[in-house]
């Protein structure tokens, strides 16, 4: 019986796994026929950090980086906005890729399909999940590099290793929170106004050109409860030494695997709940 119980759950976890590739790589087989969005992935980062840098370039002159490095610590303050930018694109696409996918499948009544599928709707949501981590890996390092040359600094600054590991750890508590983002996708039946508000939240959040030290007490501290916020700065400290939240770089992960460990499991029984909330209630079918 226990034996026969163990093969059981190895090929349960077969066919989920088997799910989750299929899942990304039918995602990755769509994308890579529309590579001009592949094109714009990287460089509407690059675009969107140009503005204040070369803001900063006409109004600050050379004490520009004199004064950025008196309020940040660093002087590359195209660097510090470049890597902002990067990972803000990381954090956008996340939600954009889980609540379009939710959308997309409540709009062309294929969730009900997948709600009598043999499998949970969270092995789906996990290949798009890691599709979405390999594009936007991808492209916010091509964005950070290509934006270096192109702006004139040296994109291999810093401890590059140390800054792959915060942005890895990082990525997956935040796609925990978008299965949060998909709760609440599931519940309004909407997706583009929602994420249109999200993403100003996010930037304004996670610091995109600023450090987050700067803000009052209470915001700080809303600021701290959002994962990208110290991904954002353990990306920069890595890089350009701008110190870490707690002084050392090991601190500052310790904090994003405490978020690793609790954000998955509340992101998919919130997830789960509303779920069944809209199956008992008005049902998966009103879209």
């Amino acid at each position: 019986g226990e034996v026969m119980a163990i093969s059981l759950t190895e090929h349960n976890l077969r066919a989920n796994l088997r799910v989750v590739g299929a899942s990304m790589r039918m995602r990755l087989i769509t994308i890579s026929r529309y590579r001009g969005q592949l094109v714009l992935d990287t460089f509407i980062p690059i675009a969107f950090a140009a503005m204040p840098i070369l803001l900063g370039k006409a109004n600050g002159g050379d004490q520009a980086a004199e004064i950025f490095k008196a309020n940040t610590g660093t002087a590359n303050y195209i660097a510090f906005m470049l890597i902002g930018a990067s990972v803000f694109s990381m954090v956008t696409n996340a939600f954009w890729h889980i609540a379009n996918w939710l959308r997309w499948e409540m709009q062309t009544g294929t969730l009900e399909a997948l709600y009598m599928a043999p499998t949970d709707r969270v092995f789906v949501a996990g290949g798009t999940a890691l599709y979405s981590m390999a594009r936007s890996i991808i492209s916010s390092f091509s964005a950070y590099f290509i934006g270096s040359l192109v702006l004139g600094v040296n994109p291999l600054e810093g401890d590059l290793l140390l800054a792959l590991v915060f942005l890895i750890v990082g990525l997956l508590p935040l796609y925990g929170i978008t299965l949060l983002f998909g709760a609440l996708v599931l519940k309004l039946k909407e997706a583009g106004s929602l994420i249109n508000v999200m993403q100003w939240v996010v930037s304004f959040l996670m610091g995109i050109f600023y450090p987050v030290t700067i803000f009052p007490p209470l915001l700080r501290l809303i600021a701290l409860l959002f994962p990208p916020t110290w991904m954002t700065n353990g990306v920069r400290s890595a890089l350009l030494g701008v110190g870490f939240f707690f002084g050392e770089w090991y601190l500052d992960l310790a904090v994003l695997w405490a978020f690793l460990l609790v954000a998955p499991f509340v992101g998919y029984f919130v997830f789960h709940r509303v779920e069944k909330n809209i199956q008992r209630n008005e049902g998966v079918g009103q879209f």
